[in-house]
């Protein structure tokens, strides 16, 4: 009883009474919440103005119907999607992630009409996503891709090609690398595997061509599809590739970067110290490390699958599977045993299968060239394929294409042995070349005696090819080049090189030849001449066909003139190449064609861009002779304005540089340029007009080209500014020439002369030229030089004509006031240096002969003279000849009021002259 109470003891219940709350329990837990609403009416307001498309139907109504289970509401859905994209492409970029992984998903949809309208949709996206966008998602395209291709439906499988198609148009990059996967792939499409019976270890695995009957095209049509789109994915993968040479005309590896950028010096600033010249060995393409360790590239460190094409075993096992199935499907389209030697003539299918094969090959070939160990790649492939090759492709060669002959056409046929359209001709040459390509690769030097016989058929059609005389276009002459450069690489000597090098040449010498293609040519002759060039002098073997080849260059460059200014750059850095090294037969065909080139008028330097220029401007240095009929044309090229100042100065110093005056310790060429034909040159230059154009300025007369004056038997002839700045730069550089010149003297007296000659006498001479010659003068005279009478009449009269021109020019003309300084400084450096000079020009000042309207300039001029720091003491010394022409303008200006002009000119002759103060005072005159 006692344990039962106590037991109730423990457990009471609780009696509730009505009317009151349940008490909460100490564990009790509180549920209760709170909510709050969160707004975004941006997003909201996105769905109801989503750009929709005919059918009202916007992005998320359409993509969400592509999981439709019907195919027609698929295929609708695809078709919406492409319509909508179109009208509103910026949708694209909101939805990307979403677009992509839904067309994806259909590439292997059962329906062919879903998988057709999805390849057009993938069309519309590729032209308007760039490859950085699609990049995040295109391992999931690549994914469906790959699982369409290796589909067990055989239209899945067709259709996957065009897929295909559509990235390696658009993303080639990002499709190649995942080359490893995709070209399984395609192995796959046309093959099946078998265990190998030959091995007894069952573990190696081989291919076979696999024959499908239920498919809509042959075995053959499907190969052939397969095939064309694994050529273009190799491409893309050698085009991927930096590190591979092209085909044809590209350096070889132990030179691979064969662009050089020159370092452009400037002589006056190393001559100052201000800029330092740094050389490196090879021309400063790269300094070169004679360390035997070489830096491990990043592809490298990653896993060999995720490394496809670029691991050199990855290639070699690819090269083991695809290189026999090649070989079947060359056998299945090759010309039978039977058929005649002349014409070994295909299908046309046949013959796109078989280049096909060969365009393959030829792509492994170069891809095996970008690894480390060629030598060793190279003798493996010969190793393992030469035998094979030589059996089934080197059978029948060459091959022809047999045209299937309509009967109107039966008689266009006959005459023609291989019966060929000339459109088809081109595809068969390409595939023999791809051969000839393939199989030269495979031979050396060292096994010519093993190869001789086959490798003496290819030399064959190679000759033959090029002395055809067909029209060939750039990429079977690239494909050809490239074979002949390779044959002359394995047989070097000259009974087997120059029968290549006259083949070459015969179709260099065709007429209306394609620009890609005489590229082409130019740039093999250029390799075989380098090549030829560097050899020693002990073995070296000129040939005769390259020495006619480079001596027609210059004749080329002076025909061709501007109707193709790329192709003058290039005959231009071949022949500035072999000039540079001496070359005699071209130096002679340069010296010869020099006038024709350097016409002033339709010369080839005057025609091409500025660039041309100075390249041809450079090669006046290496010209053997420079007579004085080519000074002449230079002299005249450097004035008419039709190269920049600057090409002049640069065509001036090259010429001093050949002259006799350059200062070399030993003499370099003899009689190269004649003193007297040199200091014509100057001259000519310096005066900036040709006698014939002086003679024509003789008859202008009046505004706004004549600038004259009573008191002066000269008048200005006002040239334009560019024309002024251009003469006024090539002068100086004149000056600096004639200043080097080591007698001053003499060349002062033969500068007088030639002043005394052509210039004094003429009433109308250009302002230019008047400044030139003031501007030489004050550069040539020292105390040794003595002016004759006439020079000083003619010299003064021509700083007084220059002197009113600027007093009375209007500060309006833009285009004259950018002349002040500089024809300002000349006249009254003159004068300083001239104390004669400055006598015979106040002398000339008879105020009795002019009009009243030149009274102020007069008056400003002398004002001007005497404030000149320069000219006091020469202007004290003529004192009284200024006295005397103030004394005649007040005599002219009698009985009239003072104007100020004439008050400002009593002034000044006051300060300055009449209290004769000592020195220089601190006052220069400013106009």
């Amino acid at each position: 009883m006692t344990k039962k109470r106590k037991h109730q003891e423990d457990f009471q219940k609780v009696k509730l009474k009505v009317g009151k709350k349940k008490p909460k329990l100490e564990n009790a837990t509180d549920t209760t919440f709170k909510t709050k609403a969160i707004h975004i009416p941006e997003q909201l307001k996105e769905d109801g103005v989503l750009p929709t498309q005919n059918r009202k139907l916007n992005i998320k109504d359409l993509l969400s119907q592509m999981h439709h289970y019907s195919p027609g509401v698929k295929h609708n859905a695809l078709l919406g999607l492409k319509d909508l994209l179109s009208q509103y492409p910026f949708v694209i970029d909101a939805h990307l992630s979403n677009i992509i992984s839904e067309v994806a998903a259909v590439f292997t949809d059962k329906d062919s009409g879903v998988r057709g309208a999805a390849v057009h949709l993938l069309q519309l996206l590729a032209s308007k996503v760039r490859a950085e966008q699609i990049a995040p998602f295109f391992p999931l395209v690549s994914a469906h891709l790959s699982s369409a291709m290796t589909h067990i439906s055989e239209g899945i499988q067709e259709d996957s090609l065009k897929v295909l198609d559509v990235l390696l148009e658009a993303y080639p990059a990002l499709l190649t690398d995942r080359s490893s996967i995709l070209l399984k792939n395609f192995v796959e499409l046309i093959s099946h595997q078998q265990l190998s019976k030959r091995l007894k270890s069952r573990e190696k695995l081989s291919w076979m061509l696999s024959v499908n009957p239920s498919r809509r095209v042959t075995s053959q049509q499907w190969r052939l599809n397969v095939l064309t789109r694994l050529k273009k994915f190799l491409q893309a993968v050698v085009d991927g590739s930096s590190e591979i040479e092209d085909e044809g005309l590209q350096e070889q590896k132990d030179s691979p970067h064969s662009v050089r950028n020159p370092i452009c010096i400037s002589w006056k600033l190393h001559a100052n110290n201000q800029q330092h010249i740094q050389l490196f060995q090879n021309g400063g393409l790269r300094p070169k490390s004679n360390s035997s360790f070489r830096l491990r590239s990043l592809a490298s460190v990653m896993d060999s699958a995720e490394k496809g094409l670029s691991s050199a075993e990855n290639l070699k096992g690819f090269i083991e599977i695809i290189i026999p199935l090649l070989i079947e499907c060359w056998i299945e389209a090759s010309p039978a045993q039977s058929a005649p030697i002349l014409g070994n003539l295909l299908e046309s299918e046949s013959q796109q299968l078989m280049q096909q094969v060969l365009s393959i090959i030829h792509l492994l070939w170069k891809l095996t060239k970008r690894h480390d160990e060629t030598y060793k790649m190279e003798l493996w492939l010969r190793m393992n394929y030469l035998v094979d090759f030589k059996h089934h492709f080197m059978r029948h060669f060459p091959y022809s294409l047999q045209e299937t002959v309509k009967h109107k056409k039966k008689d266009s046929c006959k005459g023609n042995r291989y019966c060929m359209t000339s459109s088809n001709s081109v595809d068969h040459l390409l595939l023999n070349l791809t051969l000839c390509d393939i199989m030269v690769s495979l031979a050396s030097t060292s096994t010519l005696q093993t190869d001789s016989s086959w490798l003496d058929m290819i030399r064959k059609y190679v000759t033959d090819t090029l002395q055809d005389g067909s029209r060939l276009n750039s990429k079977q002459v690239n494909r050809l080049l490239g074979v002949t450069w390779r044959l002359m690489q394995i047989q070097q000597n000259k009974v087997a090189t120059e029968p290549l090098i006259k083949a070459v040449y015969t179709l260099y010498q065709q007429r209306n030849l394609l620009f890609p293609v005489r590229t082409l040519l130019l740039k093999f002759f250029s390799r075989v001449y380098q090549k030829e060039d560097s050899r020693t002098q002990r073995i070296r073997s000129r040939s005769k066909v390259l020495s006619r080849w480079l001596a027609g260059l210059p004749q080329q460059l002076a025909l061709l003139g501007l109707r193709n200014p790329e192709l003058s750059n290039q005959l231009i850095d071949i022949i500035h190449s072999a000039a540079s090294r001496s070359n005699k037969e071209l130096l002679q065909s340069l010296q010869a064609t020099a006038a024709r080139i350097y016409d002033p008028l339709e010369g080839t330097l005057v025609l091409l861009p500025a660039e041309a220029q100075r390249r041809l401007v450079q090669l006046v240095y290496f010209l053997p002779c420079l007579p004085a009929s080519l000074l002449a044309c230079l002299s005249r090229c450097c004035i008419m304005g039709r190269m920049s100042s600057e090409l002049a100065a640069t065509l001036i110093g090259i010429l001093r540089m050949r002259s006799s005056f350059a200062g070399w310790k030993c003499q370099v060429q003899d009689n190269s340029v004649n003193d007297v034909d040199y200091f014509s040159f100057l001259f000519s230059t310096l005066i900036g007009f040709s006698r014939e154009e002086l003679s024509s300025l003789q008859g202008i007369r009046g505004k706004p080209h004549i600038s004259q004056t009573q008191l002066s038997p000269v008048r200005l002839y006002l040239t334009d500014l560019d024309q002024f700045l251009h003469h006024w730069a090539v002068t100086e550089m004149i000056c600096h020439s004639l200043s080097t010149i080591p007698s001053q003297s003499q060349c002062f007296d033969i500068l007088q002369t030639g002043i005394c000659k052509y210039l004094v006498g003429l009433v109308v001479i250009p302002d230019s030229t008047a400044g030139s010659v003031l501007c030489a003068i004050n550069k040539l005279l020292d105390q040794a030089c003595i002016l004759s009478e006439t020079l000083h009449k003619f010299l003064a009269s021509c700083c007084y004509s220059l002197l009113y021109f600027l007093l009375t020019l209007d500060k309006e003309d833009a285009e004259h006031v950018q002349k002040r300084d500089m024809l300002w400084g000349s006249c009254i450096s003159a004068l300083a240096l001239l104390p004669r000079l400055l006598r015979l020009m106040l002398q000339s000042l008879q105020v009795s002969r002019i009009c009243r309207e030149e009274l102020p300039v007069v008056a400003q001029l002398l004002r001007l003279l005497m404030q000149h720091g320069q000219l006091r003491s020469h202007m004290i010394t003529n004192e009284f000849l200024v006295q005397q022409i103030i004394k005649d303008i007040m005599t002219l200006k009698s009985g009239e009021v003072q104007e100020q002009w004439l008050t400002d000119l009593h002034y000044c002759f006051n300060i300055y002259l009449a209290s004769h103060p000592q020195g220089p005072g601190p006052m220069n005159a400013v106009y």
